[in-house]
């Protein structure tokens, strides 16, 4: 039996990065919740302006605790979301289940309750990191045995203690889901950003799903090649690669190290995409023109630690802050030396977000938005290869 409709709910939807990508690989959202007032704002906005993809979006501004998911048991294909990342961020304090933030108990409830045959959940490379191991394999066990709880008098050690134990038996029959991991780097699927996150994503084992992570489609060594072996690179942007500051010994050496690596033919992946190819339409932000969100901010400053991204290069990870935007990884630096910060569409163009989403609020809290999003193509690559595994399996 093929499914005609593939329906999903989303958790922690923020600026809505991972709602729109699961959109354009196919999903039909029946919920998305959202607590934060400025990210409801963005999702708001672009619903009652007929945005393309979301104009047909239930937005719920409320928080995800407050939600129950029982009337979507056995109505949806997949729960998805991005859980607040700042338990486990670099640039965190790291508490983890010591922090009230840590929201993955509710991602595991909104599977417990609503049973979809799948979940896709991204998180920050910081969850893979080696003192959060332990933790990390108790949210993947929670995930998998979605239906054993934790008792209100036992805490999260002794919850994992009986999950092990349960999962080293190999004997439940309740409801399980097999669970897959993979820290990705956004930029080798196509993003214009050096993005790592964690995916994991799940398939009710009842429904018999095989699947693996989709294979990276780009690489840093072919961008290398067209900029330093061929220079197709500049050719296609019409720029002189030899006027280029960055063309002195050290790259020849690129270029040799390169050709002696791949001898005559160029790595088979397509180049990363940078900052330059992503915004090369984009008018000076300082002059008057008709991009929305693409608008010049002043005060840019650069100092060791922070000197931006280069723009023949991905952008580094744009990241959201707990006490405001970062800025080095916000600004552009351009062959000069001279720099400036990214606009908001240059920002959410490097995410990945189609020109005609409006992001909402000031400069600082668009970028925190942004920061905080998952990249759209990135999103959109997982999400369909979730989607093709459900659609062409013949499901209970």
């Amino acid at each position: 039996m093929l499914i005609n409709n593939l329906n999903s709910i989303e958790l922690f939807s923020g600026a809505g990065g991972l709602a729109l990508g699961m959109a354009k690989s196919g999903f039909q959202h029946k919920m998305l919740v959202e607590f934060n007032h400025d990210a409801v704002n963005t999702l708001f906005k672009n619903h009652n302006e007929g945005q393309t993809q979301i104009k047909e979006w239930n937005i719920k501004h409320d928080d995800v605790r407050n939600i129950s998911f029982e009337k979507y048991k056995g109505n949806i294909s997949v729960v998805a979301g991005g859980p607040p990342c700042q338990p486990f961020s670099l640039g965190g304090k790291h508490k983890a289940f010591n922090d009230h933030r840590d929201m993955f108990p509710q991602a595991v409830r909104a599977v417990r309750e609503s049973q979809p045959s799948s979940f896709i959940f991204e998180n920050v490379k910081g969850l893979l990191r080696k003192n959060f191991s332990t933790y990390f394999n108790y949210i993947i066990l929670q995930l998998t045995y979605p239906n054993i709880i934790k008792k209100n008098d036992e805490n999260w050690e002794a919850h994992l203690f009986r999950l092990e134990k349960l999962h080293n038996e190999d004997n439940y029959q309740g409801l399980k889901y097999n669970v897959f991991f993979k820290l990705l780097n956004a930029a080798d699927y196509g993003v214009p950003q050096k993005r790592e996150r964690v995916f994991i994503i799940g398939f009710r084992s009842d429904t018999n799903i095989k699947w693996s992570f989709p294979q990276k489609t780009h690489s840093h060594d072919a961008l290398l090649w067209e900029q330093w072996v061929t220079g197709e690179y500049w050719k296609r942007l019409n720029i002189s690669s030899f006027e280029h500051p960055a063309y002195d010994t050290k790259v020849k050496n690129i270029s040799t190290r390169l050709q002696k690596k791949y001898g005559l033919f160029p790595p088979q992946e397509k180049p990363w995409v940078t900052i330059r190819e992503a915004t090369k339409d984009l008018p000076c932000p300082k002059e008057q023109n008709n991009f929305d969100n693409h608008y010049f901010k002043d005060g840019a400053k650069s100092y060791p630690g922070h000197t931006g991204s280069p723009i023949d290069e991905p952008s580094k990870t744009l990241k959201a802050g707990n006490h405001g935007v970062p800025g080095g990884e916000n600004m552009i630096r351009f062959n000069d030396g001279s720099i400036r910060y990214l606009t908001i569409r240059e920002a959410a163009r490097i995410q990945t977000f189609p020109d005609d989403y409006h992001i909402s609020g000031t400069w600082s809290e668009c970028m925190r938005q942004i920061g905080n999003a998952v990249p759209v193509t990135l999103s959109e690559v997982v999400a369909k290869s979730v989607f093709d595994a459900i659609k062409n399996r013949a499901l209970p």
